[in-house]
């Protein structure tokens, strides 16, 4: 079995050459879910806070966030804002019905919708349709302009329904990580 270097220097088994996003998180201990636990709640933590905040000191923290960085399970870091403040009033849920459902179109299709600074999020779906997707827009008539001269110009899109958010209830939530057993303390972490 590979191993890795944990951010204690120590090796750790792996199994296979998985990407890092297919883990569910066999090597993290308590530590390492505290670090994301805390960085999802405020990535501006200094690592003097975060470090307090965890209960280890700053130097062994470090290492942990840039292991958890090289690890892949921290993605980034970015500012969360209102999209209202911002001149953002119309949230919609347009789901995309494909032409054709190759491998290839579906491909340029994919493509093309992530040059598209409008679309917030983009999920390839089972049942009706092909892709979900979440766009912003400033108002009706920017959403009408994107949706009729950009939307359904996409390559393979067949037809395009929409939905609009009439509020939200919820949103930019932390990623829920009570399924993360942490490991016991004594593994040498």
């Amino acid at each position: 079995m590979p191993s890795k270097t944990t951010p204690l220097g120590k090796t750790r088994s792996t199994p296979g050459d998985a990407a890092p996003a297919e883990s569910h998180g066999p090597d993290l201990d308590r530590y390492d879910i505290a670090i994301l636990a805390g960085l999802q709640d405020d990535a501006r933590l200094s690592n003097a806070e975060l470090a307090a905040r965890i209960g280890l000191s700053a130097a062994p923290t470090w290492r942990r966030v840039k292991w958890l960085e090289q690890q892949g399970y921290i993605l980034g870091y970015r500012a969360e804002l209102d999209r209202r403040r911002i001149g953002l009033g119309v949230f919609a849920f347009v789901r995309v019905d494909a032409e054709r459902n190759t491998g290839s179109a579906t491909k340029v299709l994919e493509e093309a919708i992530r040059r598209l600074p409008e679309i917030t999020a983009c999920h390839y779906i089972s049942g009706a349709g092909t892709f979900e997707l979440q766009v912003m827009a400033t108002d009706l008539d920017a959403f009408s302009r994107f949706a009729t001269e950009t939307l359904l110009n996409l390559p393979n899109v067949k037809d395009i329904h929409t939905s609009f958010s009439l509020g939200e209830v919820k949103s930019g939530a932390a990623l829920p990580l009570g399924h993360l057993a942490a490991t016991p303390r004594g593994r040498g972490r």
